[in-house]
């Protein structure tokens, strides 16, 4: 395993040597064209994916076909659907690589036995839950509180990375509005710029 990927990975599980190789027996390594599903509606999760490289992207599809984009994950990220994979249930979620992508996979079954049997791993899984918990609050509010060209301000301003390397499509359905709206915002604000 590539000394970097297993750095990434040592972030979710903060381990001593012994344990972290113990542990890695159950992480594999998959690389993702472009495209590829991770998870699909319906499906029930037993995967958690780490992104080692690329990016993952999270989304809904509504009745229309239209696709609702809820989050993206990049490098040192982790995804699944939690409310699948906790309770058994089909999911809402589906999540899918629009860039080729490197992915560490462990069965949620392996970690779970990890968390019971690691205390670090436990406290780690714990900060990480707690995380997506505010990271969901605050885009809920978020799209109570804020217009979308406020929320493309946000975005820009918290994820600058993201903005250059994603194709404006998905920034447009992240943010609930279509490309013609999120390349009017941009002018807007570059107008802005220029005049200030």
């Amino acid at each position: 395993m590539k000394k970097e990927y297993k750095e990434i990975i040592s972030r979710f599980f903060p381990l001593e040597d012994g344990d972290l190789e113990a542990i890695l027996k159950n992480v594999f390594i998959i690389e993702l064209p472009i495209g590829t599903m991770l998870l699909s509606e319906g499906d029930i999760a037993s995967k958690l994916f780490m992104v080692l490289d690329g990016c993952l992207r999270a989304f809904f599809v509504k009745e229309s076909g239209s696709e609702i984009t809820s989050q993206f994950f990049i490098e040192g990220q982790a995804v699944s659907s939690f409310e699948s994979a906790m309770t058994g249930t089909p999911s809402r979620t589906n999540i899918d690589a629009i860039e080729d992508s490197t992915v560490a996979v462990i069965q949620m079954e392996d970690l779970e036995i990890m968390i019971s049997n690691f205390p670090s791993v436990r406290n780690q899984f714990t900060r990480y839950l707690i995380g997506r918990l505010m990271y969901y609050m605050n885009l809920h509010a978020s799209f109570i509180l804020d217009n979308p060209e406020i929320r493309y301000v946000k975005l820009v301003r918290d994820n600058p990375e993201l903005v250059s390397r994603l194709p404006q499509q998905y920034i447009a359905s992240y943010l609930g509005i279509t490309p013609e709206s999120l390349s009017r915002i941009r002018k807007r604000i570059k107008k802005q710029i220029n005049n200030g």
